[in-house]
């Protein structure tokens, strides 16, 4: 079981991405846009869906990475380099399956400095085979120009039903900036959301990789690592390989409560520098009275909208909790609007005035990490964490 795994079973809970992806694949002149919060899985499953697609005789897939130096021609080009190696390699696959680029014609002009050239470009290359071009991690591209000339491109690729699809992964932003700049490619974009994990398809991500380990879980254990990842799978197998080794150091094949807590508090030691950093400056106080902490924790708990937004009347409650003693908005307001000030590293970002205010974590591997963090240091107890985690879904049961 690995964080970046791209087993069929880990990702049964995303049959409707898959079909989606899948869907525009098929059909020419369409294209795609997988997105959604940083660590929902959306490389890994991008990663399974590539692999399907390469056994397959007619399919070539290409990947580029995006980075904050890319332009428009320099995207294009890593792609056509991709595609290019394909051509060189006279077979594909463990059976030797005949490489249908490496057939004529093999030499194409590749133009990749405009959506024109890069439409003729991918016209020639897919003569003979259908192209699947990726490009992963989209929202890091800077330069407005690029994201323009690359909705440019999808509505050259979608006029002139090219046998290339282009399948971009990127965060919600991504979608709004592409359509922005070229409202008409919205009916050749299909828009593929990838949500958090619901608490049964961690549960399931949980019991499959065990079972490929030859190993069990009991129920507690299985249920604290469900709480403990919050619907973001990439931490779900982070603390299954912490647990596991914990389990195994103790000579046992049954993970229990006991090891959870010690992957937890394992995975904690090991996590991003980055997040680390960003949870201390912001949290960061003389006082031993610490009111950030236990504010960000609060909000790390606080039931959120569909876009991971939260507002102040959600932070009461589990701060109430926290405290062990009511608390009004009026008492914490300042704090949560320092955190999403740069003194401290912006950890939430904030949407909106008066009553209207929102905010969110910055990334949403800040929230178990914050959560694992006030378990770690006895601010919460684990009954107040499956209370806060089980009281939304029994709200909708009653409604």
């Amino acid at each position: 079981m690995a964080p970046q795994s791209t087993s069929r079973e880990l990702f049964a809970g995303r049959k409707e991405q898959v079909l989606k992806i899948i869907d525009a694949v098929s059909q020419r002149g369409c294209h795609a846009i997988l997105y959604g919060e940083r660590g929902t899985g959306k490389t890994s499953l991008s990663n399974m869906i590539s692999a399907f697609l390469a056994k397959r005789q007619s399919f070539v897939v290409s990947r580029t990475n995006c980075d904050i130096s890319d332009t428009y021609p320099s995207l294009w080009a890593k792609a056509f380099k991709d595609i290019e190696a394909a051509k060189r390699q006279p077979n594909i696959g463990f059976q030797g399956l005949r490489n249908p680029l490496a057939a004529p014609p093999s030499d194409v002009d590749v133009n990749s400095e405009t959506p024109d050239g890069v439409r003729r470009t991918l016209q020639e290359m897919s003569r003979t085979a259908s192209l699947i071009v990726i490009f992963d991690e989209f929202d890091r591209i800077r330069r407005p120009e690029a994201i323009t000339a690359m909705a440019d491109t999808i509505k050259a690729l979608s006029d002139h039903a090219v046998n290339a699809t282009v399948l971009i992964i990127g965060v919600a932003d991504s979608v709004d900036e592409l359509i922005r700049e070229h409202q008409s490619i919205e009916r050749a974009l299909i828009q593929v959301h990838m949500p958090s994990m619901s608490d049964h398809e961690i549960r399931g991500i949980v019991m499959a990789g065990f079972d490929r380990l030859g190993m069990e879980i009991d129920f507690e254990a299985c249920e604290d690592l469900v709480h403990l990842s919050q619907g973001v799978p990439y931490i779900t197998h982070l603390l299954c390989i912490y647990s596991a080794r914990a389990a195994l150091a103790a000579r046992s094949l049954t993970i229990d409560s006991e090891h959870v807590e010690q992957g937890m508090n394992r995975a904690l030691d090991q996590w991003q520098q980055s997040i680390k950093s960003l949870y201390t400056e912001a949290v960061r106080s003389p006082l031993h009275a610490n009111i950030y902490r236990e504010v960000l924790l609060a909000c790390a708990l606080a039931e959120v909208d569909e876009h991971r937004y939260f507002s102040l009347a959600a932070v009461k409650e589990p701060l109430s909790l926290i405290r062990d003693a009511p608390c009004e908005p009026l008492a914490f307001a300042r704090a949560v609007k320092d955190l999403s000030e740069p003194g401290r590293g912006r950890i939430l970002h904030r949407l909106g005035e008066g009553y209207r205010l929102r905010y969110r974590l910055f990334n949403p591997i800040l929230r178990p990490y914050i959560i694992m963090r006030g378990l770690r240091e006895k601010l919460i107890s684990k009954a107040l964490l499956e209370r806060e985690r089980t009281a939304p879904a029994e709200a909708e049961t009653v409604m």
